[in-house]
């Protein structure tokens, strides 16, 4: 007499499989849009964070904004904010490195400041993905109003819609 043999068949491992694909199927763009709006999400908290270190700069440093986002970092050198270094007009140490830089979370941010009689009198910030599409989909604005505008299919700019 022969044994009989414990395993799957074939049948049962194809279902098994099948619906594992479904569920992936179903889960994948799910995860996807959560990725995107992470993303987006920390895109305006970043823009928020430049204008708060924006206001903390005019009002210890003023009259007017920094001039780039390197100085409201460490300046291109990470030494000028360890201790006992104290922070400085061209190195507040307000913002952090990786945003200074101008990439961030699938974003880049490019700053454009604007003088008037010497001083940064008020400036621009803009957040825009870095593929258009992918994991980001929104562009986003502020200037020194602190008010964050957006646009969906464009550069975000001061006649866009409030968040």
């Amino acid at each position: 007499m022969r044994s009989k043999q414990m395993g799957f068949s074939l049948i049962e491992l194809l279902v098994v499989v099948s619906v594992i694909l479904i569920v992936a199927a179903i889960a994948i763009p799910n995860l996807l849009r959560s990725r995107s709006a992470a993303n987006e999400a920390s895109a305006v908290a970043s823009v928020r964070s430049i204008n708060t270190s924006q206001v903390v700069y005019q009002s210890t440093y003023g009259p007017g904004f920094a001039a780039t986002l390197s100085a409201l970092s460490d300046g291109g050198a990470a030494a000028n904010c360890l201790p006992p270094t104290p922070a400085t007009a061209t190195s507040a140490c307000l913002l952090d490195s990786a945003l200074a830089s101008g990439t961030k979370s699938g974003y880049t941010f490019t700053y454009a400041p604007s003088s008037g009689g010497g001083a940064v009198s008020s400036y621009t910030v803009n957040a825009d993905p870095i593929t258009a599409g992918g994991s980001t989909r929104r562009h986003f604005f502020s200037d020194q109003t602190l008010a964050i505008r957006f646009n969906p299919a464009a550069p975000a700019g001061n006649a866009d819609p409030l968040i």
